[in-house]
């Protein structure tokens, strides 16, 4: 950490000192917790929100600001870089008492969301709706492979796929259960390209399943892999909850 950059955090020793006086001079409750890369330049403002994690907080190392980002449920939902510290103060109060992604931003510019993060906000179907748009305009956009473009739409007709929260990898398409990261997904399709067929496949790059000539037969290799009475996504990741 440069002192001269950083003497506040300097003076006190630590980010979260810091934070913490800056809270004091502010008269507002914060609590801080440690964070992930050592006392001197990163804290997270703990959250009373239970569903959103500590708002996670860092130092910059060749100039003055504080960069932060909120994560729900496996998701990160806002981002943000200010370079005064009672800012991010108010930017971790604010999170933590649950204020919405737009009322975050209009309470502070600086704090940044995107239209997955504000899906993700009102719930799990929205997300996947949202999400399975970005892949469909993904495919649109990319002309010279045209294979991607026809396993995506053929994946979206398909109502038990269509209601998984879907993503791609080197343009693997794949399917999870849940919103979130981490997740393994339930199955996983590369298209075909240079003659080779489609293949299903139980990871974004490998354990395959079976192989198909055409996308309709890959799509039906692929939902009959998925588990018996697999529903809709739901948010939340594949780890146990943070207690």
């Amino acid at each position: 950490m440069d002192s001269n950059l950083y003497p506040d955090l300097a003076a006190v020793g630590s980010l979260a000192s810091a934070l913490e006086r800056a809270a004091a001079d502010l008269g507002v409750d914060l609590v801080t917790v440690p964070g992930g890369w050592g006392s001197a330049v990163s804290a997270g403002i703990a959250a009373s929100v239970p569903e959103r994690e500590p708002l996670s907080v860092h130092i910059g190392a060749e100039y003055r600001w504080f960069g932060f980002s909120g994560w729900s449920r496996g998701v990160e939902l806002i981002t943000g870089a200010t370079s005064a510290l009672e800012d991010v103060v108010r930017a971790g109060v604010a999170w933590g008492e649950g204020r919405s992604l737009r009322a975050l931003h209009e309470l502070l510019p600086f704090v940044h969301f995107s239209e997955l993060a504000e899906a993700h906000e009102r719930g799990p179907a929205a997300a996947v709706e949202v999400r399975w748009r970005l892949i469909r305009e993904e495919a649109a956009d990319a002309p010279d492979f045209p294979e991607f473009g026809l396993l995506v739409e053929a994946a979206h007709v398909e109502p038990r796929l269509r209601q998984l929260y879907p993503f791609s990898s080197h343009w693997t398409l794949g399917f999870n259960a849940r919103t979130g990261i981490p997740c393994p997904p339930e199955v996983a399709i590369a298209p075909s390209c240079e003659g080779l067929p489609y293949r299903v496949q139980k990871f974004p790059h490998g354990g395959v399943i079976a192989e198909a000539v055409t996308v309709e037969e890959a799509i039906a290799l692929a939902v009959a892999h998925l588990p018996a009475g697999l529903g809709p996504a739901v948010a939340g990741t594949s780890e146990p909850p943070r207690r």
